[in-house]
């Protein structure tokens, strides 16, 4: 034992020397713009509650319904007994808000990814990846066993060579983001599209970060570049605009009934609980509704006012999506810079080595529907002094 917590000790000192450890901050209040850490309330601009849904009263009652009639539980996995009624009516929704013939729900977008992609391909496959692609996207392709190809970050050319290249495989999987967690940017997705169709493979699309936000139906994305019908599968979260917790896909009735047969994390995990079904179908439902589209063009408000007062500060930025990420580059600096604006009132920690790039350090800053012209005015006024 000694000699485990030596060796561990010791990997642990260098991750602090480096500026990379990693410790877990309480938050003794609800998800908002605002939030409470060790007494102190901060302005909040790390959360990905885009829609500011999370503690959004319609959603709490839809859990508290839930709670009333099935319990805290689901008991066990969906294939022996956790599939509670919530589950099914959340499905239907899905597939009706994304315009597809049906949806499967796992417990997070991680498990989504992880499960659907090492489902789909396996040995004498390739699946190939965008280099920003998110851990999950890495960790289902490397779990399939799978031939794994990777691309420069929105590379079409390469990618067309890594296709043009691929003959010999059995199938051809293309994953990509939509809106890539940690730089904010879009895929090329109607450009993906062609080459996909160009070369007989397959795309998957996660829209984790674009549900809920883009064109005019809110659906992503895919949606947004007039492609829906030529993606085989899309992958989005409940936990982001929609404020919930758990993943899903939607897509063809064959390609969900497959998954419900082959996706390990699916079958092997116990079910998400009922409350969590009920409060993200209210959710669907809100961000389908006018109302949803209100709150979505004041996110959209919102993230233009910041990027214009970050702009008028010296600080521009090309982001097309709430992410907003302000490059500090190296990991102790941008521990210490958000270690100063936390002191400033301001929440929002620093994004760094193995998340991002190694030099690349960042403040990955967010903004939300529910943020106010005074919490914005705030957040550039204390970022532009601490920056001169």
């Amino acid at each position: 034992m000694s000699n485990l917590n030596d060796q561990l000790g010791a990997e642990l000192d260098k991750s602090r020397a480096e500026g990379l450890y990693r410790s877990l901050r309480t938050i003794t209040s609800a998800q908002g713009p605002r939030i409470v850490l060790d007494g102190r309330e901060l302005h909040n601009f790390s959360s990905n509650d885009y829609l500011g849904l999370a503690n959004d009263p319609t959603l709490i009652r839809a859990a508290v319904a839930a709670i009333e009639k099935y319990g805290v539980g689901a008991g066990a996995s969906r294939l022996v007994c956790g599939n509670l009624q919530p589950y099914e009516e959340l499905e239907h929704k899905l597939a009706a808000f994304k315009a597809r013939e049906a949806a499967i729900v796992f417990g997070s977008g991680y498990a989504a990814n992880v499960g659907t992609i090492a489902a789909l391909v396996g040995e004498g496959d390739m699946v190939i990846l965008d280099k920003l692609d998110h851990a999950s996207i890495i960790d289902g392709a490397r779990q399939s066993g799978a031939t794994i190809r990777v691309y420069p970050h929105k590379n079409l050319t390469k990618l067309e060579t890594i296709l043009q290249q691929g003959d010999a495989f059995r199938r051809k999987l293309i994953v990509t983001e939509t809106v890539f967690s940690m730089d904010g940017d879009l895929a090329p997705l109607a450009e993906i599209v062609a080459l996909k169709e160009k070369h007989g493979a397959w795309l998957m699309i996660d829209e984790a970060h674009a549900t809920g936000l883009y064109a005019s139906n809110r659906r992503g994305i895919a949606e947004a570049a007039g492609v829906e019908d030529q993606v085989d599968i899309t992958l989005g979260t409940l936990s982001k605009a929609l404020g919930c917790a758990g993943g899903f896909v939607v897509g063809s009735q064959p390609l969900i009934d497959f998954l419900r047969n082959r996706a390990r994390s699916l079958i092997y995990s116990t079910a998400l609980p009922p409350s969590v079904c009920a409060a993200a179908a209210a959710a669907v439902d809100f961000v389908m509704s006018e109302d949803g589209h209100r709150r979505r063009d004041q996110l959209w408000r919102n993230v233009s006012a910041l990027k214009n007062g970050l702009s008028a500060i010296g600080v521009p930025n090309e982001s097309r999506s709430p992410i907003i990420p302000i490059i500090i580059g190296e990991e102790s600096a941008a521990v210490e810079v958000s270690r100063q604006l936390q002191e400033r009132g301001i929440f929002v920690p620093a994004i760094r080595f193995p998340t991002v790039p190694k030099g690349k350090a960042r403040l990955r800053v967010t903004v939300t529907a529910a943020h106010e012209p005074p919490d914005i005015e705030r957040f550039v006024k204390e970022f532009g002094d601490l920056a001169r």
